[in-house]
């Protein structure tokens, strides 16, 4: 199967590459947090082989025709500090994603990164709809998507079964080709203008 094209991508202070089993070590210490997997729907990761697997997994992804999972790089200290990817990928539509360290949050880098990644998936992967699922209590990656300029289109009832058997609803919300064509999403050509893509890809 013939991998998708997945460029490097650089904005004003962050670089998203693919992600690697060197970045172990900053996987694990975010992930072992109990404040970053429940938010996702899995458990904390309790070693570093535990990481270990969910990265080769990540990585392997792409042999499955997906896209693959970027790494988040600060620019200023190379410190590797979450992940975002585009999965769900079927040829016109997907579904965005990331999580992020709690010790850079709060500080717009979710928002800089997915924006990063939705002019990928309209401009590079052709995506006709790139969807955002999140719980309901995850406050935060909620204004993450309003941000966006995402259209909230409702509330899936008993979507999801979390690592402790738990039943979650899922808010959805949606960006289209005619949401990104058509001037709603009001941050996108400013930074545009200004997003690094290495035409190579991997």
């Amino acid at each position: 199967m013939i991998k998708i094209l997945l460029p490097k991508l650089q904005t004003r202070r962050l670089t998203l590459r693919p992600l690697s089993l060197e970045d172990i070590d900053d996987v694990f210490e975010y992930a072992k947090s109990s404040l970053v997997g429940p938010n996702a729907g899995w458990r904390p990761h309790i070693s570093k082989e535990e990481t270990e697997a969910f990265i080769s997994y990540s990585i392997k992804k792409r042999e499955f025709g997906q896209p693959g999972i970027y790494a988040i790089i600060v620019n200023a200290t190379l410190k590797m500090i979450g992940t975002i990817e585009i999965h769900s990928y079927n040829q016109f539509k997907a579904e965005i994603g990331f999580v992020l360290n709690p010790d850079y949050w709060g500080k717009g880098f979710a928002v800089e990164a997915s924006k990063a990644i939705i002019i990928y998936a309209f401009e590079i992967l052709h995506l006709k709809r790139l969807q955002y699922g999140c719980f309901l209590f995850n406050k935060r990656s909620k204004r993450v998507c309003e941000k966006l300029c995402f259209t909230f289109e409702g509330i899936l009832r008993n979507k999801f079964q979390n690592y402790n058997g738990e039943i979650i609803d899922e808010e959805i919300a949606s960006i289209t080709i005619e949401d990104y064509n058509s001037g709603k999403i009001k941050w996108k050509d400013e930074f545009k203008n200004s997003l690094k893509v290495d035409s190579k890809g991997f």
